[in-house]
């Protein structure tokens, strides 16, 4: 009996938790993943016609990937064996290998075996599976929270298919809630128990799309509430703020709240305050703001209100973009309030988002101006005769690794887009740039 055999037994239902009872044993029971799930996916396709080949699910907590397995442990007709890689060892896996060599000589069915955190194993665990995927004795779906591409082998990954869950949307955890809720089979709709609107759209946005987590504030909540004067329990918006430990904070994600505090976050940066900065931070956090959507932001902060002021800025911000994105939650919070901080810190410069702009107005009042000749590609047969290239001046040849030449359109002569600030490292851009053109000036004469 394996472990899902188990979780199927009555007494381990009643007392699992209730995102454990509430998992679907069928994919169309399944609440979101449309894009690996929907009806004309090759998951969907392989699922059904029981032809799996071995499988990566790759995604955040509570997006599905042990539901997923589960399905497939109750449509398959190959065995089903699950290890968990926090807990597992090479004895384990020596067993279900014997095991999977046992079934398939004695009856020919495949064995399908299913590692919950994945990542967790070490490259030598890992590497002792590898052969076993290859010849086929066990089809492997491997599980895990973190990217495949640097936690799990290359070789498994080689011979694996991937498949990224994404964080469920607020209707789609609202739709588990409610079925939490009234559910009698499954969920806890033999406790006569209600819930608002507001406390489920609140659950919902606060969860983060992470589904275990909606689900788990709402078995506490059930179950610690009195019931009413009418003899029901009454989940409102008070207790799902007590069973998630979080307080209502006005912040509409398509509302104007979302947009004044990202505001105000994104100009106390610009503004160099780095204690705004963070506030505003907090604010969104506390909310349940995507971390990747903050992380954007300071990146675009980054290189339109920074820019060469402090080129570092942006090479801060997006080592935090991908920081939080292989971390996350709560610690994120960390990296992106280091993100934050610095950026308000940094010297200040838009020359470059001016720059951009300038070209982009001059592009519209006059188009594609010819290049010139001498800058034209000449690596093709026939180039020189349409006189490409010819006349061309390799800067490196030159001292300071300068030369004067015509680079801008001729039609935009002394045209100048890129006005270097005062501040920060621009200063010696600025200075760079006026000591090269100088000298050369100096030498022609």
């Amino acid at each position: 009996m394996d472990l899902f055999d188990y979780m199927r037994s009555t007494n381990m239902e009643k007392e699992s938790p209730l995102a454990a009872r509430l998992r679907p044993s069928i994919l169309e029971e399944v609440v979101g993943q449309q894009h690996i799930i929907g009806k004309d996916k090759l998951l969907y396709r392989a699922i059904k016609a029981d032809k799996l080949s071995s499988i990566i699910f790759y995604g955040p907590p509570g997006t599905g990937k042990t539901t997923l397995a589960r399905v497939i442990a109750n449509t398959t007709s190959a065995e089903f064996t699950q290890i968990n890689a926090t807990v597992a060892g090479k004895k384990d896996m020596e067993a279900v290998i014997a095991q999977a060599k046992e079934v398939s000589g004695m009856y020919g069915k495949k064995t399908i075996l299913f590692i919950d955190e994945i990542h967790r194993f070490n490259k030598g665990q890992q590497d002792y599976l590898l052969p076993f995927v290859e010849d086929g004795t066990v089809i492997l779906i491997g599980a895990t929270t973190e990217n495949p591409y640097f936690e799990v082998n290359g070789a498994l990954i080689s011979r694996s298919v991937i498949f990224e869950l994404k964080p469920l949307s607020r209707e789609e955890i609202r739709t588990l809630i409610q079925r939490a809720v009234y559910d009698k089979e499954k969920g806890m709709g033999a406790y006569d128990a209600v819930i608002d609107e507001e406390a489920a759209a609140f659950l919902a946005e606060l969860s983060g799309g992470d589904a275990r987590h909606a689900l788990n504030a709402v078995e506490l909540g059930i179950m610690s509430t009195a019931r009413g004067e009418d003899g029901r329990i009454h989940i409102t918006l008070d207790v799902a703020q007590e069973c998630i430990q979080k307080r209502v904070i006005r912040y509409d994600k398509a509302g104007d709240s979302h947009y004044d505090t990202i505001s105000a976050f994104i100009k106390s940066m610009r503004g160099s305050d780095p204690d705004a900065a963070v506030y505003y931070l907090g604010r969104m956090l506390y909310a349940g703001e995507s971390v990747t959507f903050i992380a954007r932001r300071i990146m675009i902060c980054a290189a339109e209100d920074v820019g060469n002021a402090d080129p570092n800025a942006l090479n801060v911000a997006v080592s935090a973009s991908l920081a939080v994105e292989r971390v996350g939650m709560p610690e994120a919070q960390l990296i992106l309030s280091q993100a934050a901080a610095y950026v308000a810190c940094a010297p200040k410069s838009n020359a470059c988002s001016q720059a951009i702009f300038e070209v982009m107005t001059e592009l519209e009042r006059s188009g594609n101006l010819p290049i010139p000749p001498h800058l034209q590609d000449a690596h093709y047969k026939g180039a020189a005769r349409l006189g490409h290239g010819i006349g061309y001046k390799y800067a490196h040849d030159y001292p300071n690794h300068y030369v004067a030449q015509q680079y801008l359109p001729y039609e935009l002569t002394g045209k100048e887009f890129y006005h270097p600030s005062g501040n920060g490292y621009e200063i010696k851009i600025k200075e760079h740039m006026k000591q090269i053109k100088e000298e050369t000036a100096h030498e022609s004469k």
